[in-house]
């Protein structure tokens, strides 16, 4: 057992040029540039294995709602020709073995440390490096620390009396059982109707005894519409990846989906409605980024827009009081992180699937054996937790990051975070994020934001090496504008203020990041104007950036 208490001399201390924290999308193309840079770099993963969020989240259901081709690298001509997407929307299983295959595919494993969850990172001003210590005592060196711990990967529980009561088989959904769980004939109860249970919902639906969904407030869902990819369907694909990847650059979101400018007004009533009809049974996202802007930005223009939506959710529900219960009130179509569903609303409709509701069945306690609703107990055998995360800031708020002077980065950011260009933190020197917050990992499509970051990351080390410096660090002032520029961007967003939603920080499940406490955790001016201001960071040499 290590001697915690005891000062690790030289002897005892690996040192690398840098160390990167995560072994998931992010960290392994960041190790892959890395070692092409000929730095010793090595990643310390807290998981058993690579993969991230396709590593832990294993529940069922669990896939992309990007479209497969749009999520993965792009910076391979080897990983784009060899790999095969079989779904449209790749399946978490699927996405586990693509991530494996690129780490075999490129020999990153032998630079990977699995089960190395990191505690704490303490700044050496003299000697310019980080210490990094994990919760087994393990110490590490390095000039450069780089995380990307993913902005979805700190599960919350909800802040509901007697979870510690409940005697049955209870989890998180981001911890459900590597082995899976044989749950026939089981009474099972789902809490939370966010992204992640409306995907499991509707797969569970048919494989349990009975199913009873908790639901503290709808949201707005509309259909995956997945498909296999055959051979055929692959190779057209493979054509065009070219012109994929292009037009991904150019939208906001970063998906291939580009909005229709024919505008909103310039339509009849019926017009409109035949275009969300088509939307509507198109895969992905068609429905809130091939639309008319002005669904997001008029208010007249989203309420007709959420009302179509309302319809086709009445449509597809047996029960209409089941129906007007999961149709969102709070808040319009899009307004939120819109979940992609696959026969989410169908499942309603099962004998054995039930629905309670905050507004007649709002929930009291968990028991020993299930749930205390004000409108009587519900016993189940297992119960599932599909309450959210800790967004953005949360896997970085479990390290105690201390920087020049000591300062704790939990301490500067305790109202929220403020960064420069989402990678750099003033006072932290020699600390880059990838994803990091007010960056616009958490506003688009992940990898597409993450291989900017990287490229971004990387070319700024390859300057400071190249120029002989072995610390920067961005400036206060630098710092406060892109705060600024972050808060504006988001002042302009239909959501504003208002949204109850981890878009703006929201999580009743955490002190601090309730309703009115606006954190601006993400940048939502858009990928393409994110990219303008890397691209003019680095070609005016990172004016904001003190490279000594």
């Amino acid at each position: 057992m290590s001697d915690l208490s005891r000062e690790p001399t030289p002897s005892d201390l690996e040192t690398f040029d840098a160390i990167v924290l995560g072994a998931g999308v992010a960290g392994i193309y960041q190790i892959k540039r890395l070692t092409d840079m000929g730095l010793d770099a090595v990643v310390l993963e807290a998981n058993d294995d690579l993969g991230g969020t396709w590593f832990r989240n294993r529940y069922p259901g669990a896939r992309f709602d990007s479209e497969s081709y749009t999520y993965g690298y792009s910076w391979s001509q080897e990983l784009l020709d060899e790999w095969h997407w079989t779904e449209r929307f790749s399946p978490q299983p699927e996405t586990l073995r693509y991530l494996n295959f690129v780490a075999e595919r490129f020999d990153l494993r032998r630079f990977m440390r699995f089960g190395e969850r990191v505690a704490s990172m303490v700044w050496n001003e003299e000697e310019r490096t980080w210490r990094v210590t994990t919760t087994a005592g393990v110490v590490r060196e390095a000039r450069w620390v780089i995380t990307g711990v993913g902005v979805l990967s700190v599960p919350t529980l909800p802040r509901i009396d007697g979870v510690d009561d409940f005697t049955g088989v209870s989890f998180h959904t981001h911890a459900w059982p590597a082995d899976g769980l044989d749950l026939r004939d089981k009474r099972v109860g789902v809490i939370g109707t966010g992204a992640t249970a409306i995907q499991l919902i509707g797969a569970l639906a048919p494989e349990v005894g009975e199913l009873t969904v908790f639901q503290r407030r709808p949201n707005w869902s509309v259909p995956l519409n997945n498909s296999e990819i055959d051979e055929a369907e692959m190779a057209e694909i493979r054509s065009r990846y070219e012109e994929i990847f292009a037009n991904c650059a150019i939208t906001p979101g970063g998906f291939e989906h580009v909005a229709d400018r024919r505008g909103f007004d310039a339509l009849t009533p019926e017009e409109r409605r035949e275009t969300w009809d088509r939307l509507y049974d198109e895969p992905g996202f068609a429905l809130l980024l091939a639309n008319f802007p002005e669904t997001f930005f008029q208010s007249a223009a989203n309420r007709e827009l959420s009302n179509y939506v309302a319809d086709r959710i009445r449509g597809r529900l047996d029960d209409p009081e089941v129906a007007e219960k999961l149709i969102p009130r709070d808040h319009g179509f899009g307004m939120q992180r819109l979940p992609l569903e696959t026969n989410y609303f169908e499942a309603y409709n099962r004998p054995n699937v039930h629905l309670c509701d905050a507004s007649d069945a709002a929930i009291e306690r968990i028991t020993p054996t299930g749930v205390q609703t004000i409108s009587g107990h519900h016993e189940l055998d297992v119960i599932v937790y599909a309450t959210g995360f800790d967004a953005i800031t949360g896997a970085l708020g479990r390290i105690d990051i201390r920087g020049v002077n000591g300062q704790a980065l939990q301490d500067l950011w305790e109202d929220g975070p403020s960064t420069y260009l989402g990678a750099l933190v003033c006072g932290f020197p020699n600390l880059l994020m990838v994803g990091g917050p007010q960056s616009v990992s958490g506003s688009t499509n992940y990898p597409r934001a993450l291989e900017t970051a990287v490229d971004w990351i990387s070319e700024l080390l390859a300057s400071a090496l190249n120029n002989g410096h072995t610390r920067l660090e961005v400036s206060a002032e630098g710092q406060h504008w892109w705060t600024q520029e972050v808060e504006e961007a988001q002042s302009r967003m239909p959501f504003g203020h208002s949204s109850k939603s981890w878009f703006t920080g929201y999580n009743s499940n955490l002190e601090g990041h309730g309703e009115g406490e606006i954190r601006h955790q993400a940048y939502w001016g858009g990928a393409p104007r994110f990219r303008t201001f890397l691209e003019a960071a680095a070609e005016a040499d990172y004016p904001h950036i003190d490279l000594r």
